[in-house]
């Protein structure tokens, strides 16, 4: 099934989103003062960080190696004019994991950001995706 959204105006600059299973996002372009929830950009990142992810734990878990926990932190750098697009996007992951090796973290990392998320295919061809890890040990 394709995915499909239906949008809803709250106001000037908050818009209410909902899937085909009823799921909702509150979206916002508000200042950060009154901000309340992710504008459309903050999404754009959210969504190609957890979409990797689950690509990345999916490979963790299939190499049978031990998988605790994975977090990450997010940053892109936007054109200035507009369409303001991402220029770059930098994404560090932390893996927690106690017999995972480099070589695979950065190996899954780089296969999921490049071939196996949707959303990362998404995302402009001059858009440089750079990443970064910490196998976290515990």
């Amino acid at each position: 099934m394709d995915p499909k959204i239906q949008m809803t105006y709250v106001d000037d600059e908050k818009y209410d989103v909902k899937n085909q299973t009823g799921n909702n996002v509150t979206i916002d372009m508000y200042d950060s003062e009154k901000k309340e929830n992710l504008s459309p950009v903050e999404l754009i990142l959210a969504a190609l960080t957890s979409c990797a992810a689950v690509e990345i734990v999916s490979m963790i878990k299939k190499r049978r190696r031990d998988f605790k926990n994975i977090k990450a932190e997010s940053t892109g750098k936007r054109a200035e004019n507009a369409p303001r697009y991402f220029k770059s996007i930098d994404i560090k992951y932390y893996i927690y994991s106690s017999d995972l090796k480099e070589e695979e973290a950065e190996r899954f990392i780089s296969l999921s950001l490049t071939k196996y998320c949707s959303v990362g295919s998404t995302i402009r061809n001059d858009t440089t995706i750079k990443h970064s890890f910490e196998i976290v040990r515990n």
